[in-house]
């Protein structure tokens, strides 16, 4: 061992215990976690791949994932030396993104780049543990302090720098109570963000089930007090609404915005539904037209993935330039049902805008001559409320998916101790 390795790790020792905020009760009357080097925890493991075993990448949200389930295009290493070989629990990090966060814990024995790391751990060792640790913000702290390269983006992490970062580290016996408490966390988590996955999958089936197809005036599924209602009347936006776009004032004028009351609706205030609440409100100097509650609202530019976003005006206000204005000729096409349609034609809108066009967008004759099938007031109103309580149903078990997601990160910061509390 080097004199600075030794003087490194003669003051970690001397630095007091760290101690979790919150300890299992078999473990509350141990002493705290004692620090040690990653080196002393982790070898550099560097062996060459094997012909049958499968190449995976390393990710910055899901760990390690098979590299064939990725969506890109690779070329493929013929030669299996090309690789290196990972045992299954070592922990593979990309030296590039390391700092981000971009590693994870091998589930069975595979291959990964010879331009990652790859960790073994010493016996006693959990990467379980160490991969969640390693999560925390704290460690990412350390990881990125000890990257090196002219740029963030170039920031590289050797294992001879990782090798000098301070763990923490608890018994055995806690490392996989820990481990197995988030890990349980973890499928909770999974197991929600599947459900919300599974009802925004239904109602995009849904939808094209209850409005007909191009070509066709009526829909496969339809509810069975209209089954015998008959076709569906074809039409464009223009003949069932006065299409406008609204006005940006000028920032530098403060009086268009200091103490503005009358709300402002800009494309990041898109929500596909009804809107309630603006980020900004403007003043009556700016002599913005004030939409009337019901109008409907379109993204017409503000970058690819906000062209054909709705909204729906829950109370007066005024738009932004970037939007398309539809106030609906309420005897023809109701406004709740007109944003379900809308929102069920996305594709439809960025077709238009990455057609034959400079610069992706669509513009109000696009939105004019948008087209419509409608049914009778009724059938509207029937379809639009089925698909907002699908909509409620969606957000109630997202807010449940974020909620997990809070209590996961309190759980860890209570879980896993940092070194600034025992410094304090």
């Amino acid at each position: 061992m080097s004199s600075k390795t030794k003087t490194t790790a003669t003051k970690d020792e001397a630095k007091p215990a760290l101690v979790p905020k919150l300890r299992f009760p078999e473990f509350r009357n141990l002493k705290g976690w004692e620090r040690r080097q990653a080196g002393e925890l982790f070898t550099n493991r560097i062996e060459h791949g094997e012909d049958a075993l499968p190449i995976y990448s390393v990710t910055m949200d899901d760990g390690m994932v098979k590299r064939s389930s990725l969506d890109r295009k690779f070329d493929d290493i013929a030669e299996s030396k090309g690789n290196k070989k990972v045992h299954k629990n070592d922990i593979a990090y990309n030296m590039m993104r390391m700092w981000q966060g971009a590693f994870g814990v091998a589930v069975e024995d595979c291959m990964v780049s010879p331009a990652y790391v790859v960790l073994a751990p010493l016996e006693g060792i959990s990467s379980v543990f160490f991969g969640m640790l390693m999560k925390t913000p704290c460690l990412l702290r350390s990881l990125t302090a000890q990257s090196h390269g002219l740029t963030k983006d170039r920031l590289r992490l050797y294992y001879k720098d990782f090798a000098r970062i301070s763990l923490p580290l608890p018994s055995h016996a806690e490392q996989q109570k820990i481990a197995s408490c988030v890990s349980s966390a973890d499928d909770l988590l999974a197991v929600q963000a599947r459900k919300v996955d599974a009802l925004k999958t239904h109602k995009k089936g849904l939808m094209q089930q209850l409005f007909p197809r191009e070509g066709e005036t009526q829909p496969r599924l339809r509810f069975p007090e209209f089954q015998n209602a008959g076709e569906w009347e074809c039409q464009t936006l223009a003949d069932v609404a006065q299409i406008s776009s609204g006005t940006t004032p000028l920032r530098s004028n403060v009086e268009f915005f200091a103490g503005g009351t009358i709300p402002w609706v800009k494309t990041t205030d898109l929500n596909n539904s009804f809107i309630t609440q603006t980020e900004e409100c403007i003043t009556p100097k700016a002599r913005a037209r004030i939409n009337p509650a019901g109008s409907v609202l379109v993204a017409m530019y503000g970058g690819f993935n906000q062209i054909g976003r709705t909204g729906c005006l829950s109370v007066p206000a005024a738009t932004n330039q970037a939007l398309s204005v539809l106030v609906l000729n309420q005897n023809r096409a109701l406004p709740a049902y007109v944003l379900a349609w809308l929102n069920a034609k996305v594709d439809d809108w960025k077709r238009i805008a990455s057609s034959s066009r400079k610069d992706p967008n669509i513009t109000g004759t696009d939105v004019a001559k948008f087209p419509i099938a409608l049914p009778s007031p009724a059938e509207q109103q029937r379809i639009a409320t089925c698909l907002r309580a699908l909509d409620a149903l969606i957000t109630a078990e997202t807010k449940k998916h974020e909620a997990l997601k809070t209590h996961k990160k309190g759980l860890m910061q209570q879980l896993f101790p940092t070194p600034e509390e025992a410094d304090a």
